[in-house]
């Protein structure tokens, strides 16, 4: 009797502990599970990553290609701006003594012309007109003088009784005032290249 009991008590040992085994396995397969999803989902971002490594690296390459054409690129516009800066100190000397010789050359002019008084030298816009007015009123003069004569062998009849007036000749420009026109347009020519020069360094 008391061994019916213990081999009972045994069996229900055993079964509580096939029971309880059952359950952690149960428990443990759940586990094995979601590790496998974490696993396959671990994979993927670490390929991510490595696809993302790999791009970086390429970016980094490419970076490093830019920057040194970048190098390339501002040593010669740094050669290129100091030639021109060069060059536009050339100019500017020989600017500055082309208007220091023509001021001599005025100076001399005025100082041998005893009676013309100083004239400031105007500029290249309003000198051209001084200069052609003369041309033209003696032009006219000449046009009035050809078109007042009477043609060879043809009648008087018909001719006015006095000649027409001449018109006023203006006064002769002076020495100094064409020197003073000519350093006006000089010095004009300067700022242009000058504003030239800095355009293009720009």
């Amino acid at each position: 009797m008391v061994s019916v009991i213990v081999s009972i008590l045994a069996d229900l040992l055993v079964a509580v502990l096939l029971v309880a085994c059952i359950a952690t396995s149960v428990s443990l397969g759940r586990r094995i599970t979601r590790l496998k999803s974490d696993e396959a989902a671990m994979r993927k971002t670490i390929g991510d990553l490595l696809g993302a490594t790999e791009s970086a690296e390429r970016a980094i390459t490419g970076l490093r290609t830019t920057l040194a054409e970048c190098d390339r690129t501002l040593a010669e516009r740094l050669r290129l701006a100091e030639r021109t800066n060069a060059d536009l100190a050339a100019q500017l000397q020989a600017g500055d003594e082309v208007l220091s010789r023509i001021g001599r050359i005025v100076a001399q002019a005025r100082a041998a012309v005893p009676g013309e008084m100083p004239v400031q030298p105007a500029a290249p816009q309003a000198a051209q007109p001084a200069f052609n007015q003369g041309a033209f009123a003696q032009a006219a003069f000449a046009q009035q003088q050809v078109q007042g004569a009477p043609a060879h062998g043809a009648p008087a009849h018909g001719a006015p009784a006095h000649a027409p007036a001449a018109p006023p000749v203006p006064p002769p420009v002076s020495t100094g005032e064409r020197l003073g026109a000519a350093a006006a347009a000089a010095r004009a020519l300067s700022e242009r290249a000058l504003s030239r020069l800095q355009a293009q360094a720009a």
